[in-house]
């Protein structure tokens, strides 16, 4: 007679252990398929973008958002806040959109000025005003009035207290007024 082992058929070997990704059963227990989270968040993070780095570049950074979450995702809690933490990711990847862009050096002689294409176009304006504020204003303003983010949630993103974020949001919406006064 064969030993019990034999009986029970062949042994299953267990999964290789990556060491980015993290292999405990609990893992991935009531986490939501990443296309759904792409599904649900997918204009929020696109209008953060648009905001952030301007309509010509928010895309590459609406990707780069989704390409960094998607390596991410397995090891995120199920109890995170996906939006907070995609928003997050957002804001970090505009910055880095940002600086690569800074750093290019154009082939061809420019234009003094854009070729006035979209003259008196709000969204070009509101860029341009947005551009102006600081980072913490722009991220505060942006989360809560785009992306219709509560404060608690922006103060995750921008590690700060909820007062902190709110105040920030303020200050960023009194100087959008104060620019918006002058240019009229």
């Amino acid at each position: 007679m064969p030993p019990s082992s034999e009986l029970a058929g062949p042994q299953e070997q267990p999964p290789q252990s990556t060491p980015h990704i993290r292999t405990s059963p609990d893992v991935n227990k009531g986490v939501r398929p990443f296309e759904e989270v792409v599904n649900d968040h997918s204009a929020a993070v696109l209008r953060i973008c648009r905001a952030l780095v301007g309509p010509d570049r928010a895309e590459d950074a609406w990707s780069e958002t989704f390409l960094a979450a998607l390596r991410a995702y397995p090891r995120l809690d199920a109890k995170a806040n996906v939006r907070a933490w995609l928003l997050t990711i957002a804001r970090n990847k505009a910055i880095d959109e940002l600086r690569r862009s800074r750093r290019q050096i154009p082939t061809d002689p420019l234009p003094e000025r854009p070729s006035p294409s979209r003259v008196g176009d709000w969204r070009s304006d509101l860029h341009e005003a947005l551009s102006a504020l600081t980072e913490r204003q722009r991220t505060a303003v942006v989360g809560h009035h785009l992306a219709g983010l509560p404060y608690v949630e922006i103060a995750e993103i921008l590690h700060c207290t909820p007062a902190a974020a709110r105040r920030a949001g303020a200050d960023g919406l009194a100087a959008l007024r104060l620019s918006y006064q002058e240019s009229t």
